[in-house]
C-alpha cells in the first residue's frame, strides 16, 4: 500500500519537509520505494506548496495520507472532510479550561439592598 507522508529534508533547527508517495514499508529517509514528490512544506513559514491534481490521483488509486499530510490537505482545501488527531494515540488532545460562568446579577442586587436598609431589632 502507498503512503502520502512527510520526508524531512531541512538543517537542524530548521524544519522543512518535502511530500513524498511511498510504500508504507519503507522509511522516508530512504529512497528506494519513492514513488514521486508531490509538493514541498517549510514549517517555519507554514506554507505548503502541494500539486492538488497528483495527490488526487493518489488518493484515487488507494494511497493514504498521513494524519499530518491529511491536516495539511484540509487545510489546502485539496480534500474535504475533518482534521484527524495527528498525536500519538496514547496521549489525550489537552483542551482548553472551561470558563468560569459570570455569577448571577440577582444575587449582588440582595446583597447591595441588605446592606443599604438597616435591620430592625426587637426591642
Amino acid at each position: 500500500m502507498l503512503a502520502i507522508r512527510l520526508k524531512r529534508i531541512g538543517r537542524t533547527n530548521d524544519p522543512s519537509f518535502r511530500i513524498i508517495v511511498q510504500d508504507h514499508r519503507r522509511s522516508p529517509k530512504k529512497t528506494r520505494g519513492l514513488v514521486e514528490y508531490v509538493g514541498s512544506y517549510d514549517a517555519r513559514k507554514g506554507t505548503p506548496q502541494i500539486n492538488g491534481e497528483r495527490v488526487k490521483y493518489w488518493i484515487s488509486q488507494g494511497a493514504r495520507p498521513s494524519d499530518t499530510v491529511h491536516n495539511l490537505l484540509v487545510d489546502a482545501k485539496i480534500i474535504t472532510g475533518k482534521k484527524v488527531n495527528a498525536m500519538n494515540k496514547k496521549t489525550k488532545v489537552v483542551k482548553e479550561a472551561p470558563k468560569e460562568d459570570a455569577k448571577p446579577v440577582a444575587p449582588a442586587a440582595e446583597l447591595k439592598e441588605a446592606e443599604t436598609t438597616p435591620e430592625v431589632s426587637a426591642a
